[in-house]
């Protein structure tokens, strides 16, 4: 065991890594004429979270946002450090239950609106208080196949 060389993994999941600390060889010792050409795989976590510490996944369990792509079984990524603004998803608490919804404000009144016709909308009369809030921000969906 004495002067044995352990080696770890190269990646360590952060956005400094490149492909050139990966060591390559070939039978002969150089590496591969190709190898200068070699690219770095894709991070999902690179492109889709923006901001790792106020971002969570959260499962779909409903049909209520099947007219924006959002279907039962879905996994969402939500990011809770983003404003909520007219025109965006949000996972809002009303009553004690998260709702997934499309946020719409008009004046002084705030809507959830769901993009399916059997899912009648939510009217906000008091805005967001101790009754209704909201959660997080959806920014993407991840929808399989």
């Amino acid at each position: 065991m004495d002067g044995e060389i352990g080696y770890g993994a190269a990646y360590k999941g952060s956005k400094r890594y490149s492909q050139w600390e990966v060591p390559t060889a070939n039978a002969t010792g150089f590496g591969a004429a190709a190898d200068d050409y070699m690219e770095r795989g894709i991070d999902l976590n690179e492109q889709l979270v923006h901001n790792k510490p106020a971002t969570f996944f959260f499962r779909m369990n409903s049909d209520a946002m099947t007219g924006a792509g959002i279907f039962s079984g879905d996994t969402l990524i939500v990011d809770r450090s983003i404003k909520p603004v007219s025109g965006k998803i949000i996972i809002a608490i009303l009553d004690g239950e998260l709702l997934v919804r499309r946020l719409h404000k008009n004046f002084n009144q705030l809507t959830l609106v769901a993009e399916n016709k059997k899912f009648a909308d939510i009217p906000l009369t008091g805005g967001f208080d101790e009754r209704a809030q909201v959660w997080g921000v959806v920014t993407y969906s991840i929808h399989a196949v």
